[in-house]
């Protein structure tokens, strides 16, 4: 039986919401471009919580300052895209295996993991805990090996197409996620 893959950001869950980005932004206008500038360093674990909110920031950020934006961080991206987690719902009830494979710091990811819709995928490999980003090739390989699985044992489902074609070339089957409407109709295609 095949396993599913999952992409948790813009996947399983919705965009950053406008009004959460602006709570963390605090009115200052270049934050979004520091927010993404170095983030794939911070969901490799290359820096620290207090080390990428200090660039973010442009200035030291730590103690309850630092809690604080962590948790707004976690829960910019805690909101469920319902569309997706009903289809993650409908293969828990029959059965299929899934998985999570998403560009994550830790300490965002510990905040995910406790999110009820989030119990029936797993197991749950995050960037931040295993030093690779996607679409790095070895972070692909060190999954099937953890999973033990075939590589086309694997439907991967993410929605950035770089992602989406290195998995392929690390030899899963992948979709690129655009809405749950077409990812039930790529699911149902591929699992048969």
């Amino acid at each position: 039986m095949k396993t599913v893959l999952f992409d948790y950001g813009n996947v399983v869950s919705l965009p950053q919401a406008p009004e959460d980005v602006a709570r963390m932004a605090g009115g200052d206008p270049g934050f979004e471009e520091r927010y993404w500038e170095v983030r794939l360093d911070f969901d490799r674990g290359s820096l620290d919580p207090a080390a990428y909110w200090s660039h973010v920031y442009g200035r030291p950020v730590g103690g309850p300052e630092l809690d604080r934006v962590v948790a707004l961080d976690v829960a910019s991206w805690s909101r469920p895209n319902e569309e997706t987690v009903a289809i993650v719902d409908e293969l828990a009830g029959v059965g299929v295996p899934m998985a999570l494979l998403s560009n994550m710091p830790v300490c965002v990811a510990e905040g995910i993991d406790a999110l009820p819709f989030m119990r029936p995928i797993g197991p749950r490999f995050y960037s931040g805990r295993m030093g690779l980003v996607k679409p790095e090739p070895e972070i692909f390989h060190e999954t099937v090996a953890w999973l033990g699985v075939a590589p086309g044992d694997l439907v991967f489902v993410d929605d950035r197409l770089e992602n989406v074609a290195a998995a392929e070339q690390a030899g899963l089957a992948a979709v690129h996620f655009r809405d749950a409407a077409a990812l039930r109709e790529d699911l149902k295609a591929l699992l048969g």
